[in-house]
C-alpha cells in the first residue's frame, strides 16, 4: 500500500467506518488527513493512530457547508501536499427517526444532500487538480445497498447514495484516460451508531465489524489503478472476505 499511497484524506472520521480508515490506512503507512465535525472525537481517534506509530492529522470541518470546501483543501494541502487519495465517507441520515418520503421535510432532504452528495462534489472538484496534473490518484465513495434498492423509510439517503454513484461514474467517464480512478464501495451493513440510529432493532452480533470492513477496502485500494474507472465494489457481510 505505501509504495502507491501515500497520503489520505477521509472524511467523516471521527467514528464508525471512517475512523477505521483512517486506522487503517495509517497502520499501512500512509500519512492521513482525518476530517469530521467533532474536534474531541476527531483529536482522540488522531491520538490513537500516532500513539500507534502512525502519521495523522486531524482537520475539524463540515462537508456539508459549502464555504468550507475549499479551506479544508488548502489545509489539506498545506499539512500533507498532494493527496493520492479521497476517501467521501461522511454521511447522514437526515432525520431520524427515518420518515417515509411523503413526512419528509424539505428542510432534512437539503440537509441529506449537503452532506451526501454536495460535498463529495465540491470536495473532489477542489482536490481533483493536482491528480490530474500528475496523472494519478484515487477517489472512493462510500456508498450504501440503499443506493440500489428501493427501501421504504430510506428515501433521502438512499436518493443521495444513488446520486453519489452516478455522480462517480460520470465523473469516471469524463475522466477515464486522465490516470485518476473514482470507485465507490458498498460497505454493506456494519455494526455503527449510524446504524442503530436507523435500524435500532438490529442485532449487532448480526453486523460487520467497521474494522473488518476498513481492512477489505484498503486492500482494494492498494490496487485501485488496476480497477476499471468508475467501478463500484460491495463487501460481504457479515462475514467480511479478506
Amino acid at each position: 500500500m505505501a509504495n502507491r499511497v501515500t497520503t489520505a484524506l477521509v472524511t467523516g472520521a471521527s467514528r464508525g467506518l471512517g475512523r477505521a480508515l483512517a486506522v487503517e490506512l495509517a497502520a499501512e503507512g500512509v500519512e492521513v488527513v482525518a476530517v469530521a465535525r467533532g474536534e474531541e472525537a476527531l483529536a482522540r481517534v488522531v491520538d490513537q493512530i500516532r500513539a500507534d506509530g502512525g502519521v495523522a492529522h486531524g482537520l475539524p470541518a463540515d462537508v456539508g457547508d459549502p464555504t468550507s470546501v475549499h479551506a479544508l483543501a488548502g489545509a489539506a494541502a498545506a499539512v500533507v501536499g498532494p493527496l493520492d487519495l479521497l476517501v467521501h465517507n461522511a454521511s447522514t441520515l437526515g432525520a431520524v427517526p427515518m420518515p417515509e418520503l411523503m413526512a419528509t421535510r424539505w428542510q432534512d432532504m437539503e440537509r441529506v444532500l449537503q452532506v451526501n452528495l454536495l460535498g463529495p462534489f465540491r470536495l473532489t472538484q477542489a482536490m481533483l487538480g493536482p491528480m490530474l496534473l500528475r496523472r494519478g490518484g484515487a477517489v472512493v465513495a462510500v456508498s450504501s445497498d440503499a443506493a440500489v434498492e428501493a427501501y421504504p423509510g430510506w428515501g433521502a439517503y438512499g436518493v443521495s447514495k444513488a446520486a453519489l454513484d452516478h455522480l462517480m461514474r460520470v465523473w469516471a467517464a469524463e475522466l477515464v484516460d486522465s490516470g485518476v480512478r473514482l470507485i465507490t464501495v458498498d460497505p454493506g451493513e456494519m455494526d455503527t451508531r449510524m446504524h442503530a440510529d436507523a435500524m435500532p432493532e438490529a442485532d449487532p452480533s448480526t453486523l460487520a465489524d467497521p474494522a473488518e470492513v476498513a481492512r477489505w477496502i484498503v486492500a482494494r485500494i492498494a490496487d485501485v489503478r488496476r480497477m476499471p474507472n468508475g467501478s463500484r465494489l460491495a463487501a460481504l457481510t457479515p462475514q467480511v472476505t479478506l
